[in-house]
Parts: C-alpha cells; structure tokens; sequence
C-alpha cells in the first residue's frame, strides 16, 4: 500500500478548484481598483497641461498686460493628448482657443460644474471656492479648461485653472468626476 501513494504525486481536483476560486476572487477585487488608479495616472496630463498653460498666460501677461489665446500665449499639447483643452466657450478642434481634438462625448463645456477637490483661494479666512468657471480670457483675468474621458465609462472628466481675482490667484479645480 505505501508503495502504490508513493508514485502518485501532484494535486487533487479540490485543490485546484480552491487556487482557481482565490485567484478568481483576488481579480474580482485587483480589476477594478487597478483601472481607477490608471485613470487617476491619466489626470496628471489635463494638471501638468493646465500649469503650463497658467505659466504661459501669466508670462504673456508680463508683456502684453493682458492674457491671450492659445496662439499669443505659444501654447499646444505634446503627442497625443487624452484631453481637449479650452480657452473660450466652444468645443472645437484646433482653434486659436481649443488645443487637441474633442471627443465625440464632450460638446458644449459639461466639464465645468463644480469643485470636487475643495480647492480655496487664499483669502483670509479661505473661501473654498464653490464652481468652475467656463473658461475664458479677458485683459483681466483667464480660465482655462481640460476635458476628456480617461477610464472605460462615458463620463468626462473635467479640470480648470483659474485666475479671476487678485485673491484667487491660482486655482486648480477638478470639476467633473470622469473616473466612475
């Protein structure tokens, strides 16, 4: 009898059903949770983008004493940009106001709606700052958009930099949640 077990070697029907099952559930979990940070991975384009475009702004305004479109401030995305970015009210395709192509989803500006990320300004106390703003320029003040649909939904996702007041000097703000 010892003789017969000792040639059988390797696992048994029930053994594999269980690592299949754990490994099932692990995916079941890791999925999902991995697309949601490879769409939040994606965000830092629409952030970086808008920085550049706030210093290019800021930079033209220095000499000019006005804030510009997209051709004055010298400004266009890199490769081949998830977002489409917005300086004025429609959402065309590379235009003295609109950068990268829009995609078929984002229309008329549905990006700018809120403040998901509770950006303040800098008053004193500080104010949270309660809605995007459309973006636009003027000789005053700018705000320039990004939108774009980052993950497997239909959703855009929608970002905002903001220069409105000598208080609100800077102002980030995540105004669409396009990562459900």
């Amino acid at each position: 009898m010892l003789s017969m077990l000792k040639g059988k070697k390797g696992f048994t029907l029930i053994e594999l059903m269980i690592v299949v099952a754990i490994i099932g559930i692990l995916a079941a979990i890791a999925i999902p949770n991995f697309l949601k940070f490879q769409a939040k991975s994606k965000q830092s384009e629409a952030k970086s983008n808008l920085g550049a475009i706030y210093t290019g702004e800021i930079a033209y305004y220095g000499e000019a004493n006005s804030f510009g479109d997209f051709n004055q401030v010298n400004w266009s995305p890199s490769g081949s940009p998830r977002y489409h970015y917005v300086l004025g009210g429609t959402w065309v395709d590379n235009d003295n106001l609109n950068r990268g192509a829009p995609t078929s989803i984002v229309t008329a500006a549905p990006a700018w709606t809120g403040n998901l990320n509770g950006v303040k300004d800098n008053a004193s106390p500080p104010v949270v700052i309660a809605a995007g703003v459309a973006p636009f320029f003027d000789n005053n003040w700018f705000c320039a958009g990004a939108g774009g649909i980052i993950s497997t939904g239909t959703l855009v996702d929608g970002w905002s930099i903001l220069k409105t007041t000598a208080v609100i000097d800077k102002a980030l703000l995540w105004t669409n949640n396009g990562i459900n």
